[in-house]
């Protein structure tokens, strides 16, 4: 365990792109050796910078919702491991936050990942851990990765992020809580039993 405690405490120090962000660096994440599932999303918001905890936003309670986890759950590093893509806030943009640094998931993500021994699933929120972590195998759209998610599995579960913006992406595509999340939910509770 001191090894992936070591390198979570590394990283909550990183300062790599500090002179990139429009606020002080504050990585956030969690992570345990036992993690079984492994959350990568974006970038924290505004509101998780602030708070310094991980999906502690509107986004997070949709996330939970999603996956049928309480918050006693979710926040046990045992169960389940939160990694962004990029661990800062990364700034506002013209039309909501700006994407996750760049520097970020090459630099901690494969160091992580090697020490996570007991993971059971890994969840790809959005497009930058999906285009990271399965290259050329994304189809053309989000909408079209998320419709095929059961290709990537066993390993992975693609999934939209789950921003309160993305509701009216909801709406277009009912398949998704129709189809998708229900089996979603049934391979979390496999993995928590």
């Amino acid at each position: 365990m001191a090894g992936i405690k070591s390198l979570v405490s590394e990283i909550s120090r990183c300062t790599v792109c500090s002179q990139n962000l429009s606020l002080e660096p504050r990585p956030v994440l969690s992570a345990h050796s036992q993690s079984k599932l492994v959350i990568i999303g974006q970038a924290p918001g505004l509101a998780v910078h602030q708070s310094g905890i991980p999906w502690d936003d509107r986004s997070g309670q949709n996330l939970r919702s999603w996956l049928q986890i309480d918050k006693q759950d979710f926040y046990n590093p045992r169960k389940v491991a939160l990694v962004p893509m990029g661990f800062c806030y990364p700034g506002k943009g013209r039309s909501g936050d700006l994407p996750p640094r760049k520097e970020c998931a090459p630099l901690w993500h494969p160091l992580l990942m090697q020490k996570l021994n007991k993971v059971e699933l890994i969840l790809l929120v959005g497009k930058y851990a999906q285009k990271y972590y399965l290259g050329k195998a994304c189809e053309r759209s989000l909408s079209e990765t998320v419709y095929n998610f059961s290709k990537f599995l066993p390993k992975y579960f693609v999934l939209p992020h789950p921003s309160p913006r993305n509701n009216i992406w909801q709406a277009k595509n009912p398949w998704f809580a129709k189809e998708v999340l229900p089996i979603l939910q049934e391979r979390i509770k496999e993995i928590f039993a």
